[in-house]
């Protein structure tokens, strides 16, 4: 991370005198040797734009764009990024230097809502000049595509410069920069997912760079450092003398109205990345964008039709359009059906960048599950089938596998994955904690998806018979607390119920009935595992949010940040899933009687259900949340700043409106409250922020921790599709028919 930026993007700086006529300049003088840079970070998880190409392994490129500017690009995997941030950089040669990101207010638009194409239109705060930037990737190559256009607002001539902060293979520290004579190559070797890894980026743009420039970041080398001592690019440098945080910049010719195309090429060879950039840009923008936008449309023409819940609003409707295109762009081109939680990693402007870090581009099952049904339930069936194959065939651990400080036995599934899968992982990559809900929801998945067939089976009956002789203790689905929770039961049960039905379809009617056996008396038990009658909150009886023993009126305590808690006061709202999942009736009076005792539930910070004044309804996931931002000083959770709390995920919402609509009422209000949420890509975030006496964002509005959360547009889909629907279309029917329901 530098003094002068968090995050880093395309830079770009405006010529001051001639637009045309560069400013006399240094000749290239070898190698940079001030190295190797300061440390680097990443950026904000709130990702105003994404995309990639819609179909096929040729374009195996992601872009994400924040506050304006290019942020992490992905490549050759969606769990790989190579860029900290790219932007452009302004100066008149005399008077000012301007770093986009900070210099300017942001537009973003989207120039065919059913593509994942957005331009971002950038306004100097002092009226000089426009930056307009639409982004896309070259459906045929390993090539992030933008077109530009610069405008003089003012009359000025000015310079502009593309400043790129390259993070290749996956971190900063060990990079190299050079010029080739055509663009700026950078590359990077690391020791990634069991084996060497190199990845180099080749820059180009249309009408070449009147100068150019590599070094290292902070250092005399750096193009903004060399730019704010004078106003001109004094040092020009061809290479850097050896690895590290690497900045490179180049020159790009422009008048008072210039529109020109930027190729970012990727390849695994200086050659490759360079032919990827030019191959680009021979094909020219408008015939990249036909194709890009093509491949899109085919898309989402394949899916059902936007429902009645959306159609009319348009907002809602491109929310939902967007959520599936997301949904799309997270499966990883090389390993079908690994699609990562999100392209972004949660306060990585505060997350140090110097090696991989695994923010929030891993696979987890939980996550997949959620995308899955909702893909489903906006008629995508072959991804989610993917999904299934993905993980009994990539994610599913067959013999004892180390994790993060932990052993994962046989029939587990990780707390995550790479997209490759366990094979190669290190302990690491796999996470901490092996957690019951993850291995029930692929059990779930393949029934949905029909994924029965014998060779599954036989996966599926050492996971259920895991979960019996294991549960129904686990840590639950926040990551944070183990013991009996609602919403891990709710899952377990549905596992060994649909992995009855699995093994009925095999001739196992045995398993079956064993499984089938121990679900039914974990359900009976349910209650007295986990529904305190001497808790705080409401008339004292409510479902807690977990329980480490087995009576919840026993006193036991429960942990956080800022204090011991008894558990029979932490509530969250995860006994929902028990009507989600069929295992309780929507009417169940505990349930009923649960909701406003959980909703009234408050920490000090604000109450587990806020009411916007508009009339959106959200909600934290618990009290003693501390997953957030600082009231006070604003940084995200990594920087562990003081009266730190979660805020409120729109997530939730949708799970509460799945519970209005079980009970036959009326969800309209929760699936707004998740479409108003949205960020200006369209995007519906993590969390969204929970107060209005603290201007650190606006009230209801995305924080810093991720945007898009993939979890989150899959329940958007559902709860969209299953309002017109009139149920909710992710309960199991076996299930629902078993318990009648």
């Amino acid at each position: 991370m530098r003094t002068w930026t968090k995050t880093r993007a395309v830079v770009v700086a405006v010529l001051a005198a001639s637009a045309l006529v560069a400013a006399p300049a240094t000749a290239a003088t070898g190698p940079a040797t001030d190295c190797c840079g300061g440390p680097s970070s990443w950026t904000t998880g709130d990702k105003s734009a994404l995309g990639t190409a819609a179909a096929g392994p040729a374009s195996p490129v992601w872009f994400t764009v924040a506050n304006g500017v290019t942020s992490e690009v992905f490549y050759p995997r969606a769990d790989v990024p190579n860029m900290q941030d790219m932007q452009y950089v302004v100066t008149d040669g005399s008077s000012f230097v301007d770093l986009e990101r900070d210099a300017t207010d942001h537009a973003v638009s989207m120039p065919d809502e059913k593509a994942l194409e957005y331009t971002v239109t950038n306004t100097a705060k002092s009226g000089k000049y426009r930056i307009t930037t639409t982004y896309l990737t070259d459906p045929s190559r390993a090539t992030l595509v933008t077109r530009t256009r610069f405008q003089s607002l003012d009359g000025g001539s000015y310079r502009l410069f593309l400043l790129a902060n390259p993070s290749m293979a996956g971190g900063a520290a060990n990079d190299t920069a050079s010029w080739d004579g055509t663009g700026l190559v950078a590359s990077g070797t690391e020791n990634l997912f069991g084996s060497s890894t190199t990845v180099v980026s080749s820059l180009q743009s249309s009408l070449g760079f009147s100068a150019h420039d590599n070094g290292y970041s902070g250092a005399a080398s750096d193009c903004l450092t060399d730019l704010r001592a004078d106003k001109a690019l004094s040092n020009q440098f061809d290479s850097v003398s050896g690895p590290g945080n690497v900045v490179q910049c180049g020159q790009i010719p422009v008048a008072a109205d210039t529109t020109f195309t930027v190729a970012l090429g990727y390849g695994a060879s200086a050659a490759a990345a360079s032919g990827a950039a030019s191959g680009s840009l021979s094909s020219g923008f408008d015939s990249l964008e036909s194709g890009y936008r093509s491949g899109w449309n085919s898309y989402v023409g394949g899916l059902k039709p936007a429902p009645a819940s959306v159609s009319g609003d348009t907002q809602r409707r491109r929310a939902y359009y967007v959520a599936a295109m997301a949904l799309h762009a997270a499966e990883d081109k090389t390993h079908p059906g690994a699609s990562v939680a999100g392209l972004a990693t949660p306060w990585g402007d505060v997350v140090n960048g110097d090696g991989l870090n695994d923010g929030y581009h891993r696979v987890w099952g939980r996550d997949l599950y959620q995308q899955a049904t909702g893909l489903l339930a906006a008629g995508d069936t072959a991804q989610p089938r993917r999904m299934a194959e993905f993980l009994w065939n990539s994610q599913w651990i067959g013999s004892p596998t180390a994790g993060d400080g932990t052993t994962y036995p046989a029939g587990a599934f990780p707390r995550y994955s790479p997209v490759s899968g366990v094979a190669g992982a290190s302990g690491q990559l796999l996470g901490c904690c092996e957690q019951l809900d993850q291995d029930s929801d692929a059990i779930v998945l393949a029934w949905l998806t029909g994924l029965t067939d014998s060779a599954t089976y036989a996966k599926v009956k050492v996971t259920a018979e895991h979960i019996r002789t294991t549960g129904p203790v686990t840590t639950e689905r926040w990551e944070e607390q183990s013991g009996r929770s609602p919403s891990s039961i709710a899952a377990e049960i549905a596992g060994l119920v649909t992995a009855g039905a699995i093994a009925r379809a095999n001739g196992d009617t045995a398993s079956a009935a064993t499984w089938e056996s121990t679900a039914d008396s974990w359900r009976g038990s349910l209650d007295s595992w986990t529904v305190t009658s001497t808790g705080y909150w409401g008339a004292h009886k409510y479902y807690e949010r977990i329980d480490k023993g087995t009576d919840p009126d026993d006193g036991g305590q429960i942990c956080f940040d800022e204090g011991c808690f008894y558990e029979h006061d932490v509530v969250d709202f995860g006994f929902l899933d028990l009507v989600r999942l069929g295992i309780r009736p929507a009417a169940d009076p505990t349930i009923a009687a649960s909701v406003p005792a959980t909703a009234a539930a408050s920490d000090g910070n604000a109450p587990m259900q806020v009411t916007l004044p508009n009339g959106d309804v959200y909600f934290h996931r618990y009290p003693h949340d501390n997953y957030g931002e600082s009231t006070t000083a604003c940084t995200g959770w990594p920087a562990n700043g003081p009266q730190r709390f979660g805020r409120l995920w729109p997530v939730l919402s949708g799970e509460r409106g799945e519970y209005e609509l079980a009970n036959g009422r009326s969800a309209a209000v929760y699936l707004k409250s998740m479409a108003d949420a949205a960020n200006d890509g369209y995007f519906v975030p993590e969390q969204v922020w929970d107060r209005a006496d603290a201007a650190c964002f606006g009230l209801g509005r995305p924080t810093g921790s991720a945007a898009p959360l993939m979890w989150a547009e899959g329940q958007y889909l559902r709860l969209a599709q299953s309002i017109d629907a009139g149920h909710n279309l992710d309960t199991p029917s076996v299930v629902k028919d078993r318990y009648g329901t």
